[in-house]
Order: structure tokens, then sequence, then C-alpha cells
């Protein structure tokens, strides 16, 4: 999820109201105490009624001569830690997300390996399913406290683990002279934060029957950067035996070489052209560096090397990751692969079309209209296309053909967004990226904070209900028995993924759904429509293979000359 939207009207936000006050700190409450390998926590109840506990440690700081590093054990505390907050964010870069923020700002602390659970009250000894979920980000931003998972555990009767990872250069950085300094095997890997993200399934499975979950009964869940972490999770043989199912929402299967990402591979040539590690290590602390300079250096100094570049995330480094990455594991027949549900929004592309000026106009700075409506869904059609058949279509056809046959897959559809002065969000956005995890943790308050107001409005309530609550039921029942029709009584049969495809469509019962889609899409015949859809331009064709290109599919660079593009300098 690579955020982009700034504060889409700032109209919107001042018709809405205010900024929001402080949160308020909860109190402790005594029914919430609970033991675990570090001591005894004190949680609270949330304001929609689950149990909570906050700012939970799952490893040792990152700091130091531990930057770069696999995590470590957390030290043990004394006294009743009262898990009341969110941790502090990892270091980030801010963006228009950021409602109270200057956009471009490096903010957050490396200390910043932490984790919030969220459980139904009296859940205690019951043994119920784990969903350990994994925010999105482009995997250089995001934070536990943007997600409240009290009403996805109260609705099905699960408990909800939302984690936090080292990101951007700290969390995907690969060069020889950190490898060279490995104290133990982990420490030579590249991708530390799925490092991160083992370290906090490990403390799932020693800790969250305290909480009331069963370790036997793991889902990893993610959006975007986190669902493509979440494949990633389902490739490494690190993390094997850590869950039992897994969904990926909007994810891809993009991994890198480890040559690549350390610059001694020659880049592809793409409109977002990587800084390999060695690169940017030498922008600084120098490429013949000791391993002890770069972990001295400042934070400020090591996200200054990216800048705006497009850096390496999830590098096939031979220890997280094995070459190839998650499109040969998931074309393995002698893996073991745990079910899966994989999809995409139906308009993923409009969100970075919606924001992007050749395609977008503002009135009086601030309200947006599509400039040519016929181009802006030609581009914003295709560029979901792509999106699906990376994350969705590729990855279940390489489990089905490898014997992997617990697949299922789901477009969602929901496009109702609500309207303010001359903008249409419905026109603009559609059922754009990110746009399903309300839906999931039925929660219109997350994420989106006041543009959920201009998006999720009282005449759309009804309708948008419906979706939340189908897509929480499957989501549950998978969490639950590893199938989403389980327990689902009169609700439509979810199928498994055939050859050629056959997926859920999520929708409102006023626009036909849910119902089931069959069909899948097609590499070869893609650039064919392409060049006959007279509403794209060249310059759009080539942006379209750029995008192909960065994605890293298989049919990228034929993509690119297919269409005719040369190289973006």
């Amino acid at each position: 999820m690579r955020l982009v939207i700034p504060a889409i009207l700032m109209w919107a936000l001042a018709a809405c109201g205010g900024p929001a006050e402080p949160p308020v700190r909860p109190e402790p409450d005594a029914t919430t105490l609970r033991g675990t390998g570090q001591g005894e926590v004190i949680g609270f109840r949330t304001a929609r009624g689950a149990d909570a506990w906050r700012g939970l440690a799952f490893a040792a700081p990152p700091v130091g001569d531990l930057r770069w590093r696999a995590p470590r054990p957390v030290a043990q505390h004394d006294g009743v830690f009262e898990a009341l907050q969110s941790s502090g964010r990892c270091p980030q870069i801010t963006n228009g997300y950021d409602a109270d923020l200057e956009p471009g700002q490096l903010i957050g602390a490396e200390d910043c390996l932490y984790l919030d659970i969220y459980a139904p009250p009296g859940a205690e000894g019951r043994d119920l399913p784990v969903m350990f979920f994994i925010h999105g980000g482009a995997n250089t931003w995001g934070y536990a406290a943007q997600y409240d998972a009290s009403q996805l555990a109260l609705d099905q009767d699960v408990i909800v683990v939302v984690t936090q990872y080292r990101l951007g250069p700290l969390g995907w950085f690969a060069h020889p002279v950190l490898r060279g300094d490995a104290i133990m095997p982990a420490d030579a890997a590249a991708n530390f934060a799925l490092l991160d993200q083992i370290a906090g399934l490990a403390w799932v499975r020693d800790n969250i029957a305290a909480f009331g979950g069963d370790a036997g009964r793991v889902t990893i869940f993610g959006e975007s950067a986190g669902a493509q972490n979440v494949l990633a999770l389902m490739a490494s043989p690190l993390a094997e035996g850590l869950f039992h199912r897994a969904i990926a929402e909007s994810g891809t299967m993009r991994s890198v070489s480890l040559a690549r990402a350390e610059g001694t591979q020659p880049l592809p040539d793409s409109a977002l052209v990587e800084i390999a590690g060695i690169e940017a290590a030498a922008r600084f602390a120098g490429a013949a560096a000791p391993a002890s300079a770069l972990r001295a250096a400042s934070l400020q100094a090591i996200f200054d090397a990216y800048g705006e570049a497009d850096m390496p995330r999830v590098i096939e480094d031979g220890v997280t990751l094995m070459s190839g990455g998650m499109r040969a594991a998931f074309s393995d027949p002698a893996r073991d692969i745990v079910p899966l549900i994989t999809g995409s929004n139906r308009d993923e592309y409009r969100l970075y079309l919606a924001f992007n000026p050749e395609f977008t106009k503002t009135t009086l700075g601030v309200i947006r209209n599509r400039r040519d409506p016929a181009r802006y869904n030609a581009m914003g059609d295709i560029g979901a296309r792509l999106w699906r058949m990376d994350g969705v279509d590729d990855a279940a056809n390489r489990l089905l053909a490898s014997g992997h046959d617990e697949v299922w897959a789901y477009r969602f559809d929901w496009d109702e967004g609500g309207t303010l002065l001359f903008t249409d969000t419905a026109a603009l956005l559609g059922a754009a990226h990110t746009m399903e995890l309300p839906f999931v943790f039925n929660d219109f308050t997350i994420l989106y904070g006041d543009i959920g107001k201009v998006l999720f409005t009282g005449d759309n309530a009804a309708g948008r209900q419906v979706v939340a609550e189908a897509m929480g039921a499957y989501w549950g029942a998978f969490a639950h028995a590893g199938d989403p029709n389980t327990g689902n009584g009169d609700r439509l049969e979810w199928p498994v993924w055939q050859a050629g495809g056959r997926l859920m469509r999520f929708d409102t019962p006023a626009d036909g759904g849910p119902e089931i889609l069959t069909g899948s899409d097609d590499w070869d015949s893609l650039p064919r429509e392409i060049l006959a859809n007279e509403n794209l331009t060249p310059d759009d064709h080539c942006a379209i293979a750029d995008v192909a290109v960065m994605r890293d599919v298989p049919a990228g660079e034929l993509m690119r000359a297919t269409l005719g593009c040369v190289a973006v300098e």
C-alpha cells in the first residue's frame, strides 16, 4: 500500500470538524491481568467492548549493535506492565495519511517491536483462533495504532494481534559487510522485517494461551505490503509451523534477487528504479565502511540515502526467502503450504490516479475531478488487472498446479462512496486500494480518519454493513476452521479456486453481490487489449509496462517490448 492520499479535500476536513482530541489514556481493568513469559500485564476494556492489551514487546529493541540483526528475545519486566497504549511508530516518512503531520518528515524510533492484542471478554481459557494482522504501507510506512481490531474480535469470536515491524531501509537492507558481521545465521538475512514478523509469531506461539488464544490455529492476514509479507511468510522456511492459514488482501509476489538488492546485478529499465543496498550504504557511510559504522549512522542519514527512490523490499536473501521467491515456492509440490484466501479490489489503481495531476484536476485547489473519465477508467482498469494477475491469479494458479488446492479467491467491488460539492468519490476512487480494510475490521473509523466521513455516509450505511458482515463471516470461519464456508449456514458457498478462475465477488445486494465470478486474466492478451484501447495514449502504454516491470511479473519485460516502450531514464 504505497500511501499517497493527501487530505482528500481540505474543505471536507473543516466541514467535518476540527482536529481530533488527543486520546485519553484508558484505565486498567483488573479482569485483564495476564501472565506472559516476560511477566504480568494488565489491559483495558475498549469503547467497543473488547479486552485489549497494547504495546506488548515481542523482541528486544533493535538498536545500537542490534540494528540490522535478527530480533533478540525480549527481557523480562518487573511488576505489572500496564499495556494501555500502542507503541510509537517504527522510523518512517510521513505522508498524506498523517493528517496532523506535515508530509515528508522522518518520525519514529527504532525501539518499536511491539504488538497489540484484542479479545472478546471472557476469552481466557477458551482456545480461540488467532488472527495475526500485518499492516500495509509499501513496507515503508504504517503502525499498529491505526487498527483497532475490537469489532473484528467481538464479531468473529477470535483473538486479533496487530504487529509492528521494521520499515524502509531498516527492515529491508542487503549488504555483504552486514552478512560478514553475523553473530547467528539469521543475522545474515536482508529481510529484517520478515524476521520481526516471525519473532512476533513466535511470541504468539509462546504466550497467546494466556489471552485465550489457540497457538495451533493462527491465521496471518495482511493488506498490500502486509499481504506481500503474508505470501513471503508462506514461502519462508523460517516461518514454517508458526501459522496455519493465510489471507492476502491486495498482495503481490514481488521479490528481488540478493544480487539485485546489493547492486551487483543490473537493475531493470523502469520508471521506478531501485537504489541497491551498496549504493545507499555508500551515501551515508561509505561502501567499504565496517558494519559498526553502518550501525552507528544516524536515522536521518540512512533515510536521506534513499530519498524518493523505490528501495528493494522482500529480498531473496537465502535466509528468510530462497531464490525465486514466492513464485518458486508456490510452484513446488514438496512445499508445505497452508490454506490461502487471496484477493484484490476491482479499482485498486484508482488510488494512484486520483492524486496524479495528469489524470485529475482541482477546483479552488481542493476539489478533485477526473480530467478525462474514459482515459481515467481505462488506466484504472488495466492497473487493477495487473494487481489481480500478480497477487491473485498467478498465486492461485501456481498453488493449484503444484497440488495445493485449498485456495479461495475474491474481488472486492464496493464503490458507493459519498460526494462532497463536486467531488464524487464513487467515480474517483470506486473500489480502490485499501478500501476493503474498514469492511474486514467492520469499523469505518479506522485508517481513513476524516476522509472516511466523506466515503462512508448514512446513505450507504445499510449496504456496506451487509458487505462487512459477509466478509467478516467468511474471514472468521476461515480462522476457526481453515475453510471460509464452515458454519456459514445459508451464505453463498465460496468455491475453491479452479483452473480458469473462480472467485467470490463482494458487493452490496443492490449491485448484485455477493456472487461467484468465473474466468481469469491473461498476460498474453493484455498488451493487445492495451494497444486496441483508443482511450489510452502511447505514454499510458509505457506507464502500464513500467508498473508490470516494477512488480516483477514474469511478462513485464515482454509487455514493454510488445508495447514498443523504451527504457525510462
